[in-house]
């Protein structure tokens, strides 16, 4: 997708505007530093590493231009300290929050770290942007969010009570980010992410997302657990989709604090999801002949998810250009690219 033009379809009286990427060595971080740059943007990207990687960085200078590579500058910094965070608004236009403490899992084995990282650090990324008077503040927020609530599509306006410290953190932020925009009047932009995929999103470790995991499985030969049996669905969006949404939400004319959900607005079951991926990699020349493995459904997780899109597509003119097909077939190449 051509982001430079869709940052252009927007009148921001200057070509060049300076973004801040939090968590920029993650994988939707380093998508978006990469989308920014290669539309001749300045970036500030700031990172601990807890869960990004310093190879995230290095593909994107071997990605962009030499030119296009000056135009970003690192700080290793941590969201949970105010000072960090102050120093990487400086300047600043706008900010696309990504970093944070992903995986129900996670925060079940370990809410307390998860709530400082994903309030505390969302706070004060928060109250540095306030101050540093940044034009739009844009945030990672979660499907997770709509916890036990029934109904299919997901819409906004309707959530449930969260099924995870994970889940819980989330909501909080989208919380702060109301009552920063009724009591400060500076508004910002929550992306509830469904179940995004992509190019350098961490196949290995016991938080890996599923389609990184079982890739890599696949590829290596090993067994591919299923929890559940199967059936359990998802609304399974590539990561352009999830640049696009961020850039638009910085961009577009929103005067009072919003959330959006970012998604194709389809659904896919765990089993059709293996045998997509299984269909992907046998184009690619990597043939999968075993059938899956199934155990428990996992603690905390929701049945089934699907986004209704329209919010976004009316308000921001977001427009999924990737299905989930369109994106494994997009991933595939640099999934068996990678070192085992």
């Amino acid at each position: 997708m051509d982001f430079g033009k869709v940052i252009s379809d927007f009148d921001t009286g200057n070509a060049t505007q300076h973004w801040l990427v939090t968590g920029c060595a993650g994988f939707i971080g380093s998508n978006l530093l990469q989308a920014l740059l290669s539309a001749n943007q300045r970036v500030t990207g700031l990172d601990n590493f807890a869960t990004g990687h310093q190879r995230n960085l290095d593909e994107v200078q071997r990605l962009v231009s030499p030119e296009q590579w000056q135009g970003f500058h690192f700080i290793k910094g941590d969201i949970r300290n105010p000072a960090d965070c102050q120093q990487a608004v400086s300047g600043v236009d706008y900010v696309l929050h990504q970093a944070a403490l992903g995986s129900v899992p996670r925060s079940l084995a370990d809410p307390v770290t998860t709530n400082e990282v994903n309030i505390d650090g969302f706070l004060n990324m928060l109250v540095a942007a306030r101050d540093e008077g940044v034009k739009r503040f844009v945030y990672a927020a979660s499907s997770s969010t709509y916890g036990d609530h029934p109904a299919l599509p997901k819409v906004e306006a309707n959530i449930g009570k969260p099924l995870s410290p994970y889940a819980i953190t989330k909501y909080v932020n989208e919380l702060y980010a109301d009552v920063f925009s009724r009591s400060y009047g500076f508004h910002s932009v929550g992306l509830r992410y469904f179940n995004v995929f992509g190019p350098r999103q961490d196949p290995n470790g016991a938080y890996a997302a599923v389609i990184p995991k079982w890739t890599a499985a696949m590829i290596a030969g090993d067994k591919v657990v299923i929890n559940g049996d199967g059936e359990t669905s998802r609304d399974f969006c590539f990561v352009d989709n999830a640049v696009q949404a961020n850039l638009r939400a910085a961009l577009a004319n929103i005067e009072q604090s919003e959330v959006f959900n970012v998604a194709v607005g389809d659904r896919t079951t765990l089993n059709e999801l293996f045998s997509a991926i299984q269909n992907a990699l046998a184009s690619n020349g990597v043939a999968y002949p075993h059938c899956p493995q199934y155990v428990d459904f996992r603690a905390g997780d929701v049945r089934h998810s699907q986004a209704d899109v329209s919010k976004a597509r009316l308000m921001l003119g977001y427009l999924p250009s990737h299905t989930i097909n369109e994106g494994l077939a997009v991933a595939m190449p640099w999934y068996i690219a990678q070192p085992a």
